[in-house]
């Protein structure tokens, strides 16, 4: 197959989607798409070449096909019935999961998809919207390593070449995405509580920032998420916090069913718990830091009296 071939489909159009979308089409890849959100479709300035029919018919032109949808339940929706990609597709189709998902279901869905002669890689993501838009991601995949393979010419217009993984067994690249967004909301919300006791004590949040970064308490929440979208009052993160909820409780029940304490990520999803409670579950994450003050006094204000 040409490098230059179109043969990739992208199912699910969203911050995500969109931009590993255009990035396959400028690079002669994407064949087709489909969202259940038509307007999304007009929106994308996709080329001519691009099909935008039906699920039955993406199937039929596209060998390598991504889901950048909610969860597990919409993937099967797509793959079951007479409509479905299962049913339409082509032999030795490779089905790329992208959603962040419990890998016990991501690896019953590779089961299901391996009955029908086809391939399944679960594909955890981190880069943000951004990095969609950049063709920057970082990718950890679980599968089969000789089906990622097959995919380079995918991989490489929508990813960092140095940040593709192969990190196991199906299920293992969800299983790490979970890790990974542990760690990351957790940094966030512990970053949030020293932004705000650093501004308590008289201490610019720029200045703390600036030292954090200057030190070995940096990240890329310090480095990134700070300055470009809470000191410069942007509040443009790209994400809710229904979706960091939603990843984060995730983590916590996978580690429960492990028996293993989520402790630090425990107390995390009491906070945007706490936030989705008050009514912000669609509001920009990095809008937290604004909020961070009455979620903290409201869920834990008797205890800091004691």
């Amino acid at each position: 197959m040409s490098p230059t071939t179109r043969h990739v489909g992208v199912i699910g159009l969203g911050q995500m989607g969109g931009g590993i979308a255009r990035n396959l089409d400028r690079a002669g890849l994407l064949s087709a798409v489909f969202d259940t959100a038509k307007e999304t479709l007009h929106s994308l300035d996709l080329s001519e070449d691009v099909e935008t029919g039906g699920l039955a018919s993406l199937a039929k032109v596209a060998d390598q096909i991504i889901f950048v949808v909610p969860s597990s339940k919409e993937i099967r929706a797509c793959l079951d019935g007479p409509d479905g990609l299962l049913e339409n597709g082509k032999p030795e189709t490779v089905y790329l999961d992208f959603t962040t998902s419990d890998p016990a279901a991501s690896r019953e869905i590779a089961a299901e998809v391996a009955k029908s002669g086809c391939h399944y890689l679960d594909c955890g993501m981190s880069g943000s919207a951004m990095g969609a838009d950049a063709g920057s991601l970082t990718l950890m995949v679980g599968g089969e390593k000789e089906i990622l393979d097959r995919c380079q010419d995918l991989v490489k217009a929508i990813a960092h070449p140095e940040r593709v993984f192969h990190v196991g067994p199906q299920g293992a690249g969800h299983t790490l995405k979970l890790l990974h967004n542990m760690v990351c909301h957790t940094n966030f919300m512990i970053l949030c509580e020293a932004g705000r006791l650093a501004e308590e004590a008289g201490i610019p949040l720029q200045k703390a920032i600036d030292v954090f970064n200057a030190g070995n308490a940096r990240s890329h929440i310090s480095e990134k998420r700070f300055p470009d979208h809470i000191l410069s009052e942007t509040w443009d993160g790209r994400s809710v916090v229904a979706n960091l909820r939603k990843d984060l409780g995730m983590g916590v029940a996978m580690s429960r069913q492990m028996q293993r304490p989520a402790v630090f990520a425990g107390e995390t999803l009491k906070v945007l718990q706490n936030a989705m409670d008050a009514g912000l579950e669609n509001t920009d994450f990095c809008r937290l830091y604004l909020h961070f003050d009455e979620l903290m006094q409201s869920r834990w204000g008797a205890e800091t009296k004691n």
